[in-house]
């Protein structure tokens, strides 16, 4: 017995000391991309506009770098609030930890280069060579043209200064572990030309992140490659309710199948209509976390290819109950 027990303590013991070197080997080894590129990005008026359209209606970078007003439909941004940065993700909204979206105005930024900002935003690592976690989807901006990366850049670079301090993120365990290992060199390519509305669609599709919130993810919170842009993934508010992402895939049921090209393009401009006002919305009541304002802003042809490369995904029958309100305590 006491043999038994002798040897069961030995193997609990190689086991932490296992444990322990794994966590070590991937504490210092990781993450593994690599280093910031040389770079210096000339800051021209159309670079800094263009970076301006994608940053505000392609990417929406401003969307969490931005305090965000959910006291109306879709949360538009606060005036005065662009790039600052100290939006909260934290377990009231199922995330596995504490995490504040940065200062992206040139108070925020001022102690990156220009080729660790590109890598930042390609790869998810700091200049401080630590992970994100992946609320900001680099992984989908890795995918992209270096010159629209290069047009963001100076377009963050060209956001008035706004002294605000934001806290450091910090991930529970072990999720502060396994996020160092996500990181990876990007693959970028060359921007379709416009007229190639398919090509082109598809590119402004992965710029914009569509997957990610169209798509249902896994327990490990990674997406359903089987259930791509077929909706219902969960975004939790900190009132308990919660949002589901619509299907966009051709499904004539319960996707966007019969949907025109007219239709489509609508649903996003009828935002900008002078006669459209936000409405309120109380606490426990539906909301979207779609930032439609700023997709709004998108133009209409670039909202005509995303229409024609979404006709080509395959229809995938997913039923969503868009919204559940807040389950009451009494």
């Amino acid at each position: 017995m006491k043999k038994a027990f002798k040897i069961l303590s030995y193997l609990a013991i190689a086991l932490v000391l296992l444990v322990i070197i794994g966590i070590a080997f991937v504490s210092f080894t990781y993450p593994r991309v690599k280093s910031a590129p040389d770079l210096t990005i000339d800051k021209t008026p159309d670079r800094v506009a263009r970076g301006a359209y994608l940053a505000n209606h392609v990417t929406v970078c401003v969307d969490c770098h931005s305090t965000r007003d959910f006291s109306l439909f879709s949360g538009p941004i606060v005036p005065g609030t662009i790039g600052s940065g100290g939006d909260v993700f934290d377990h009231s909204m199922g995330f596995p930890g504490i995490f504040y979206a940065k200062n992206i105005t040139p108070a925020g930024i001022s102690d990156y280069t220009d080729g660790e900002l590109f890598r930042l935003i390609t790869t998810g690592v700091t200049n401080e060579g630590r992970a994100m976690f992946p609320l900001m989807p680099y992984s989908y901006y890795g995918k992209m043209d270096p010159e629209d990366i290069y047009d963001i850049i100076a377009y963050v670079r060209s956001l008035e200064p706004v002294e605000n301090e934001v806290p450091e993120s910090k991930a529970d365990f072990p999720v502060n572990i396994i996020l160092k290992t996500i990181p990876k060199d990007g693959s970028p390519v060359d921007k379709p030309v416009k007229s190639d509305l398919i090509a082109y669609g598809k590119y402004l599709t992965n710029a914009a992140s569509c997957a990610e919130c169209h798509t249902p993810i896994n327990q490990q919170g990674v997406i359903l490659p089987d259930k791509l842009y077929s909706g219902g993934r969960e975004f939790a508010f900190p009132d308990g309710s919660v949002v589901r992402s619509s299907n966009i895939t051709q499904d004539t049921e319960s996707g966007i199948g019969t949907w025109t090209e007219g239709m489509f393009v609508r649903k996003f401009k009828q935002y900008l209509d002078s006669a459209y006002q936000l409405p309120k919305v109380a606490p426990g009541e539906y909301n979207s976390i779609m930032p439609w304002m700023m997709y709004a802003g998108m133009e209409e042809h670039d909202l005509k290819a995303i229409y024609t490369y979404l006709k080509t995904i395959e229809p995938i029958p997913n039923s969503v109950v868009k919204f559940s309100p807040p389950v009451s305590s009494e």
